[in-house]
């Protein structure tokens, strides 16, 4: 039966033949490459730029063709015909055009800043399956332990050595340890999902039991000032103060007359008059409060960058130190727990008879919460490190 067991689990524990093994770096490139919704704001994008780029040409020009018929018909009939072209004052037109260039680059902060989560919530995902695969291979170790265990005092107690309290507690043990692996698979399972999910619902096997750690920036302030520059989020803001800027330039263009220019022809019974026509639209009530309105909304965008830039940058101190802490915690646990094991001379006191079985699985239980910690550590390590990641 305990060979069924082991071998139950091995056949969730081994990666399936044929299916391609990937690191974390690896799942994130699948995922950039398959993702649907970031496929479709790709597209949107695309057609937001587009969508940018109209409105600022010349109107449309009028033709107008009239025929009046006289009356009384002795006067003849009257033919006008005209051309009409309107514009703006040519500033306009430039005004316009800077900043549908600079909303294009808005869009593109807008898919890097949504780029960025969905890398994030990846790599979260990625670093609970790290854990995960590791907890499964510790307790693959416990699993055979366990099972030795369980043979050796079933063998013990058939011979009369030891009593049914002993050997019930030692199936005890491997029940425990089993039960626990099969909700850690489940949990692992569910994780996998989450990231096939992700990948535009493509399988992807992970199997990473170790978190790949990277450099942590050792001066804040250097690390900070890089990060403020390629912050999709604040880059967005200065480029919307731009905006806001170019856009008071063009309200106060837009205040200026407007112009139309073409050609004019009437033709009577005996007489034609032909030749150009020009003219101008004064903008008295049509653009009120524009220019006010610009010129306030700069201050409120400024303010609004300003008050953003200080959150990122006591966020990112606090994750910071956070990160630092952790790093620090988790090396001084690893090398204290890795002097303390005991589980060698336990076993050995264990098969002398200087301890019984209940203090040996006692003891050892302690062990393995203290593995199982280290392992939370470390994922706590991780996730901390990915969220600093995602502002590099």
């Amino acid at each position: 039966m305990n060979r069924l067991v082991n071998l139950w689990f091995l056949m969730f524990l081994l990666p399936s033949q044929g299916i391609a093994q990937h690191s974390v770096e690896q799942v994130l490139l699948q995922i950039k490459k398959n993702n649907t919704t970031l496929s479709a704001l790709r597209k949107s994008v695309s057609a937001e730029k587009i969508g940018n780029k109209t409105g600022f040409y010349l109107q449309n020009p009028e033709i107008e063709f009239n025929h009046l018929w006289g009356n009384p018909s002795a006067i003849g009939n009257r033919t006008d015909v005209s051309i009409i072209q309107t514009f703006d004052f040519p500033s306009v037109y430039g005004y316009k055009n800077q900043i549908a260039k600079v909303r294009n680059q808005q869009l593109d902060f807008e898919y890097e800043r949504q780029l960025r989560a969905l890398i994030f919530e990846s790599r979260l995902i990625c670093y609970d399956l790290v854990y995960t695969n590791a907890l499964l291979s510790e307790f693959e170790k416990r699993l055979m332990h366990a099972e030795n265990i369980a043979a050796s005092w079933k063998t013990k107690f058939e011979i009369g050595e030891t009593n049914v309290i002993e050997y019930n507690k030692s199936q005890m043990n491997l029940l425990k340890i089993s039960k626990d692996m099969e909700a850690i698979i489940l949990e692992r399972d569910e994780l996998l999902g989450a990231l096939t999910r992700l990948n535009g619902g493509i399988s992807i096997e992970f199997t990473d039991t170790a978190f790949v750690r990277s450099a942590i920036p050792v001066d804040f302030e250097i690390w900070f000032q890089q990060a403020e520059q390629r912050n999709p989020w604040l880059n967005w803001l200065k480029s919307e103060i731009e905006i806001s800027k170019k856009q008071l330039n063009l309200n106060k263009s837009m205040s200026l007359p407007k112009f139309h220019a073409g050609y004019m022809s009437e033709k009577v019974v005996g007489e034609q008059f032909q030749g150009v026509t020009v003219g101008a639209s004064i903008p008295l009530w049509e653009n009120k409060n524009t220019v006010k309105y610009a010129r306030a909304y700069i201050p409120a965008v400024e303010e609004l960058a300003t008050d953003n830039k200080v959150r990122l940058y006591s966020h990112l101190k606090t994750l910071h130190a956070k990160v630092t802490g952790l790093q620090n915690s988790v090396y001084d646990y690893r090398s204290k727990l890795k002097m303390l094991n005991n589980s060698a001379l336990l076993r050995k006191a264990l098969d002398q008879g200087e301890i019984s079985l209940i203090d040996y699985m006692l003891e050892l239980s302690i062990y393995y919460e203290s593995e199982n910690k280290l392992l939370e550590m470390e994922k706590t390590l991780g996730k901390a490190m990915a969220e600093l990641e995602q502002y590099l």
